[in-house]
């Protein structure tokens, strides 16, 4: 039972993963300040690796990864297009990433707290937190180049 928590939470981080690699292709597609549509493009291959990390301890753990974006995930995008097309381009797309990225970390730090989860896990979700504060610092030092 244990094992199946475990993998149903690496599940749910691997499809916000798809999520987050998917928007910041869409980002990187539509920005049109050239370093943030190559950090964008950065990002998604960040969040990529990210998935096979977590693809990883999935069969470790016996699972079998989940695929695709998630339903939320796919009605945001949405979202940012629509409201993309009625404000400001760069701007809102950036506030946008900003807003997911702050997300994401929040809910990498609550997998931080959850009790069942083996070191490893805890180990790998810790490393890619940091990596997403690290982005989102870098992210935020940019604001500039979406006004």
């Amino acid at each position: 039972m244990e094992n199946y928590k475990v993998v149903s939470l690496l599940n749910d981080l691997l499809t916000k993963n798809y999520d987050a690699e998917k928007g910041y292709k869409e980002a990187a597609e539509k920005i049109e300040h050239t370093s943030l549509r190559s950090y964008f493009e950065s990002q998604a291959k960040n969040r990529y690796d990210f998935g096979h990390q977590i693809k990883a301890l999935i069969a470790k753990y016996g699972g079998e990864p989940d695929k695709g974006t998630s339903i939320a995930g796919d009605l945001h995008r949405v979202w940012i297009s629509i409201r993309d097309a009625f404000t400001n381009g760069d701007k809102a797309i950036y506030d946008e990433c900003i807003r997911g990225e702050e997300a994401f970390s929040a809910e990498y730090g609550e997998m931080l707290t959850d009790e069942i989860l083996p070191q490893d896990v805890k180990d790998l979700v810790r490393t890619q937190k940091d990596s997403v504060d690290k982005a989102l610092a870098s992210l935020r030092t940019m604001e500039g180049f979406a006004a």
